[in-house]
């Protein structure tokens, strides 16, 4: 499943192409792509007819498109859940359908002319929903948007001056998930202090999308490798500072995966434009099972986890 930095990548691509478009034409080849929309086809399609997109915001691993719809109306957001293998991709209005496409939007832009905006989804567990916006509870903008990638101050110019309440505005369906650990707005504070109230092993903590999200079985594992900490070690036990530490750690291989485009295994994640992400070079312990580990050469392990796996080194990593 796409992590953070995918959808980052993905989001970060789109932005530019999307922001100020007009939404000319809807298709929905697929209604189980729908699954999160609460209405028919037909009210999906409407509504974003003549609609114009404000911006491309993600939290977490959730990407949305605020718009203004044809009447003014700026309450609501289309909402872009990548799932297992959901791909949001540009393309040229001429070129032919992906293969797996499930829903097309053709845009019109004002600099970058007739461009289309393709959802595809093998296993169709991604969605499209429109979703009400609803104020986020500290006043902070709800996510990434413009140049809030890698958490740098936006470029004169890049962000209106007196910010549109869209800003800081969340979906329903969105809300619930926390600040990921890039958002400038993340509450240190209150991670510390959920984390030592916390008896569970610390990966099951930074898996849980109520605490931190964005983080999945790729990015925790390589945190915790670079933190020396054990996947199952209690949030407990561990020292306000060694979680201070593990932090820092997961912000470095989140700017890492982030500068390489992210982790692709397979096809199944590209960015925009289809490009394959190179971070799955960079891994230290996930998926390295077998090999030595690259900071003390003992072979890295692999053991069951959740239902998935959980890739350690058994000498830098012990359970204390």
């Amino acid at each position: 499943m796409p992590e953070l930095p995918e959808v980052e990548v993905v989001r970060a691509g789109l932005h530019p192409a999307v922001t100020g478009a007009v939404i000319e034409r809807v298709e929905v080849l697929e209604p189980r792509s729908l699954r999160r929309h609460d209405g028919p086809v037909d009210d999906f399609v409407d509504r974003l007819g003549e609609a114009t997109i404000l911006s491309a915001v993600r939290r977490g691993k959730f990407l949305w498109f605020p718009f203004a719809a044809a009447d003014g109306d700026t309450s609501h957001a289309l909402v872009a859940h990548l799932g297992m293998s959901g791909q949001v991709l540009l393309r040229e209005r001429h070129a032919d359908d992906d293969r797996l496409l499930r829903i097309r939007l053709d845009l019109a832009h004002p600099t970058h002319g007739d461009i289309r905006l393709a959802f595809v989804d093998q296993r169709i567990f991604g969605s499209m929903a429109l979703d009400t916006l609803e104020p986020t509870p500290d006043g902070e903008p709800a996510g990434y948007s413009g140049s809030r990638l890698l958490g740098h101050d936006a470029e004169q110019g890049d962000e209106p001056q007196d910010p549109a309440p869209w800003l800081s505005s969340i979906p329903h369906q969105v809300a619930h998930i926390a600040r990921d650990p890039l958002d400038p707005a993340f509450d240190e504070h209150a991670f510390f202090t959920r984390m030592a109230s916390r008896g569970s092993g610390v990966k099951r903590a930074l898996l849980d999308q109520g605490l931190v999200s964005g983080i999945g079985n790729i990015y925790a594992d390589e945190s915790l490798w670079a933190a020396k900490i054990h996947f199952d070690q209690p949030c407990s036990s561990l020292t306000r500072s060694r979680v201070k530490l593990l932090l820092v750690e997961i912000r470095a291989v989140l700017y890492k995966a982030l500068a390489e485009g992210g982790t692709s295994f397979d096809a199944q994640y590209v960015n925009v434009n289809g490009q394959s992400g190179y971070f799955a070079h960079s891994l230290n312990a996930y998926g390295q099972q077998g090999k030595p580990c690259p900071r003390c050469g003992t072979p890295i392990k692999r053991v069951s986890f959740m239902n998935r796996g959980s890739h350690f080194c058994p000498r830098c990593q012990r359970l204390r």
